[in-house]
């Protein structure tokens, strides 16, 4: 197949995986993000303007904050590809490794390959367009892929819904179980405060609510 600026991007097509990789090595989709689940391929090729930007910084700096001061080991990957070769590949906003003898990557830039390191803990999704599809076939390449928990984040709305993943099934929860402590309730307020808050502000803020609890 001959891939050109033509083919349909932002939504779900039925593909090979030999399809997929002739497309993520076509040097036209170089900026694109792109997932593979079991026959169907993605490729995003949306503006990601400072809305996206602004909320995708402040969850970071939240999960690493907390993280730190609860003293958990955490390793942050951004905007990288995550490989299992015939069966899927995705490529979210956040990836988070969280606790001890885990099997990270190295620093290489190639995707990351699932058969031989574990998934992250926490993926994170940020959506101005498409919430309902990462509410939908992307939490099944997560729920697939063994992720622990999986969240998306509503950048129109500066909402997060959270998910905990195991044994394949997925549902919502209100708190985190892999960031033990941490509420959804005030991951919104943090990003209902960065519409008009600057990040020291912000930062200040946290701290004095986490240092209370």
């Amino acid at each position: 197949m001959v891939f050109s600026s033509t083919f349909a991007t932002d939504t779900w097509v039925k593909a090979t995986w030999e399809e997929f990789l002739e497309l993520a090595d076509n040097p036209e989709y170089e900026k694109a993000r792109f997932y593979y689940n079991q026959g169907y391929m993605r490729i995003e090729m949306a503006a990601l303007g400072s809305r996206h930007g602004r909320q995708n910084s402040v969850i970071a700096y939240l999960i690493i904050l907390f993280a730190a001061l609860m003293n958990l080991e955490i390793v942050q990957l951004t905007n990288t590809s995550f490989k299992k070769a015939s069966l899927r590949e995705f490529q979210p906003d956040l990836a988070f490794y969280i606790g001890i003898n885990l099997k990270t990557p190295p620093q290489t830039n190639s995707p990351v390959d699932l058969d031989e390191y574990d998934p992250p803990t926490l993926v994170v999704e940020i959506s101005a367009t498409s919430v309902g599809d990462d509410l939908g076939r992307k939490r099944l390449i997560y729920e697939r892929a063994g992720v622990r928990e999986y969240w998306v984040v509503d950048a129109n709305l500066r909402e997060a819904i959270a998910f905990s993943i195991s044994e394949r099934r997925s549902g919502e929860i209100e708190e985190s179980l892999v960031l033990p402590g941490l509420s959804l309730a005030l991951v919104n307020e943090t990003l209902q405060r960065s519409q008009t808050e600057d990040d020291t502000t912000i930062m200040r803020w946290l701290m004095q609510i986490f240092n209370q609890g």
